[in-house]
């Protein structure tokens, strides 16, 4: 049964919809299948992995609202093991159609059930939000990533964040852990960067993957192409800097017998 994994955090560009894109390809480059949920109106998920999303016909919106199977929605992907459940700017009118309805947090959990045997992980893109499809989303989730960037406001809303985990945990999913808090859109030249890493880390402790995301021309122009950064350019920091994160969360799971020294691909 597959692990369900959402990628959230209400603050806008920390990196979200990069996480799960090239999460999702480099799980797939492993060789485990994977479904990537794109569950942000904006669709950035879906134009990222080279689908236009005004030829999107029907998406997760249909899933939700009128209770159509997923697996009539997924779309294939250029990475075999990679597939999509795309979104549609329509996805914006779900929040507002979601809330008379009867258990309307658990419209996701409902509709990704039907694909857990199916895959062996599923990765869920939200919007820069706390809504009620995050709020679904969560409710689905076994567990969830968060994104954080190396930046001067990189706390900001954190607490808020985690606050809505622990309502979740309490009230909706109390299978829901922290996968973990990514350090995204580092530079190594900004003591900045640096100083907000050793800030993080004070704070949080056990909780910040090992793995930090650089920040990388490659990673910023690969959605421009359609492409993720595995397949357009496998060499690149952000390529490692995302296969090294897939390795840390299939260690920590037990998936895979990779020794801890063995454990990371080291970057130059």
């Amino acid at each position: 049964m597959g692990k369900i994994i959402t990628i959230a955090n209400q603050k806008g560009g920390v990196g979200k919809t990069t996480t799960s894109i090239n999460l999702g390809a480099c799980f797939g480059v492993l060789e485990y299948k994977t479904l990537l949920v794109d569950a942000d109106p904006q669709a950035n998920a879906t134009s990222g992995v080279g689908i236009d999303p005004k030829n999107v016909k029907t998406s997760i919106y249909e899933c939700l609202v009128n209770d159509v199977d997923p697996r009539n929605i997924i779309i294939k992907t250029d990475n075999p093991n990679l597939d999509i459940l795309p979104a549609h700017i329509d996805l914006v009118g779900a929040e507002i159609e979601l809330i008379n309805m009867p258990n309307r947090e658990y419209m996701m959990k409902k509709a990704l059930s039907k694909l857990k045997d199916d895959y062996d992980f599923i990765v869920v893109d939200c919007s820069p939000s706390l809504g009620l499809i995050t709020v679904n989303a969560l409710t689905a989730s076994d567990s969830v990533i968060i994104p954080v960037q190396c930046e001067y406001f990189a706390l900001e809303g954190l607490g808020k964040l985690l606050n809505t985990i622990k309502i979740v945990q309490s009230q909706l999913n109390e299978d829901l852990s922290i996968e973990g808090i990514l350090l995204t859109m580092y530079d190594t030249r900004l003591r900045l960067s640096n100083q907000v890493v050793d800030e993080v880390r004070m704070h949080f402790q056990e909780m910040v993957f090992d793995t930090i995301i650089h920040r990388n021309t490659r990673l910023g122009e690969a959605p421009s192409f359609g492409e993720t950064i595995i397949m357009h350019d496998a060499s690149c920091k952000g390529s490692i800097n995302y296969l090294n994160l897939a390795r840390e969360i299939l260690q920590n799971n037990s998936m895979t017998r990779i020794s801890s020294e063995e454990k990371y691909i080291s970057v130059d």
